[in-house]
């Protein structure tokens, strides 16, 4: 009793092996994977075949195909030597054989695979390329379970089983994260055939094709530019190697600290102006600096990009249950509840205070925000509002009744506080809200400004009254041009 698993070639018989054309031929029957393929009908007369098309037919879901399949020619080749045959190479793009060797070998039934020429080397062939030229390899069904593709976009893509319409649209929409849509790409038609097609379009057209059928690969070729955090971490090793920079080589962990946190802050400004192009631009400088600090890490031994990629994918998963298991949750403040919880089960032990883990460099609007949110967690809160309100304008009164200059500072430091739990309250980020704030100031003094220039008016000769006439001429006016741009 065994199975043995024959590869039919990408298409008519020409491609078939000898070995496989041997073993064909001394078979009592061959169970076909499908009679849909160009080579199955070459199979002399005298050889029995039986083919597994009506399970396509009959099954309600795509994936039982594939388990009726092999549990059927395990319960076969428990008690009999079996030959399968299946298109292309038994190990590329074959589910039914990844998973019939699997439980064959639990169950100890023995395997042969007989290897075939598959879908690959015509369609290399027929777009001129080398596969060790970093060729990806993989399945279009594979593909269509993913919301990004698992692609480098640097490197060119080989996609087997577009055999519909349907996958290709999958297919461009998943790869529309990646590639433009004008990149040009080629639909491959029965590659290594007499009636071989390459079609050449870009991907947005890729589902409008109307020669798609089960023959049909798609070849993706790489991009030109840089486009994957492999390439990006390669040009700053570069950077980074004897020959390199002298300017990056010199770096420390420390010393690139600053200009961390200033591209943080280019990145706040860039999102509170709306400025998708600097936003681009800031995103991009921000992960120069991410993986600068990896790459520094890896050359000190600690850890590499790849630990710090896996490390928060990992915890991503971990602390989303909900979506990544059998949690369910009803609201976002239950995630953000349930994401508290994992976060503390993850601790190896509790930190001496609950304030330990709060940054220090954060910005103190933001720091004191996230101090409150974590007090009134274990109650250090007013019970509503009004008490806020209340304790707002006796702050107030006390920095008006301060006579030093250090009570002053304390006074206004212990109102700033409170005015940031008031924002708390009222589900208001202070630390967004002044940025904002100072935004808008900017923008209208701006216009005061070029309104005094239009009319030859010098702002430092001009009463505070006239002053404030201008201000709220400018902010009209603002406020116009705010709502016809929206119109």
């Amino acid at each position: 009793m065994g199975i043995t698993i024959v590869g039919l070639g990408p298409g008519s018989g020409r491609f078939i092996t000898r070995e496989a054309w041997d073993t064909i031929l001394k078979a009592d029957m061959v169970y076909l994977r499908t009679n849909r393929h160009p080579a199955a009908s070459e199979i002399p007369a005298s050889v029995k075949q039986r083919s597994f098309d009506h399970v396509y037919e009959s099954a309600e879901r795509f994936g039982d195909v594939y388990t009726q399949i092999v549990n059927t020619l395990l319960s076969l080749g428990q008690n009999s030597d079996i030959v399968y045959a299946v298109p292309g190479h038994p190990n590329v793009g074959e589910s039914t054989v990844t998973g019939l060797v699997e439980l064959a070998e639990n169950d100890g039934v023995p395997v042969r695979i007989v290897p075939g020429l598959s879908f690959v080397e015509p369609v290399l062939t027929a777009v001129g390329v080398d596969a060790l030229d970093g060729l990806q390899v993989l399945d279009a069904l594979t593909l269509g379970r993913y919301h990004y593709p698992p692609v480098h976009a640097n490197a060119p893509l080989l996609l087997g089983q577009v055999y519909s319409r349907f996958v290709a649209n999958e297919v461009k929409l998943i790869l529309s994260n990646l590639y433009d849509d004008q990149h040009l790409v080629y639909l491959v038609h029965a590659a290594g055939e007499q009636d071989e097609k390459v079609e050449a379009l870009p991907l947005f057209a890729i589902d409008r094709s109307d020669r798609i059928d089960h023959m049909t690969s798609l070849f993706v070729p790489a991009l030109d530019s840089v486009a994957t955090l492999p390439a990006l971490a390669d040009t700053i090793a570069v950077l980074r190697a004897p020959g390199g920079c002298p300017w990056d080589i010199e770096q420390t962990p420390q010393s690139m600290r600053n200009d961390l946190l200033e591209e943080v802050y280019e990145v706040l400004a860039a999102l509170d102006a709306g400025d998708h192009e600097n936003l681009r631009e800031e995103l991009g400088d921000l992960l120069y600096h991410i993986v600068m600090q990896a790459q520094m890490a890896s050359e000190a031994g600690e850890f590499s990009l790849t630990d710090v990629i896996a490390g928060i994918d990992a915890k991503l998963k971990r602390r989303h249950p909900h979506v990544w298991g059998n949690w369910d949750v009803d609201s976002t403040a239950e995630v953000v509840k349930n994401w508290e919880m994992l976060k503390k089960q993850e601790k190896a032990s509790q930190p001496a205070s609950l304030l330990e883990d709060i940054p220090e460099v954060l910005p103190a609007l933001a720091r004191s925000q996230k101090i409150q949110d974590k007090v009134s967690k274990v109650g250090f809160d007013w019970p509503d509002l009004s008490g806020v309100y209340h304790k707002l304008g006796e702050e107030l009164s006390e920095l008006q009744a301060s006579q030093t200059i250090p009570e002053r500072h304390a006074e206004l430091g212990d109102l700033l506080f409170v005015i940031v739990n008031l924002a708390r309250w009222l589900d208001v980020d202070a630390e967004s809200a002044l940025r904002e704030a100072n935004l808008r100031f900017g923008r209208r003094f701006h216009f005061v400004e070029q309104l005094a220039r239009d009319r030859q008016i010098e702002l430092t000769g001009m009463s505070l009254e006239d002053l404030d006439e201008l201000w709220e001429e400018a902010k009209e006016m603002l406020a116009k041009a705010s709502s016809d741009a929206k119109v």
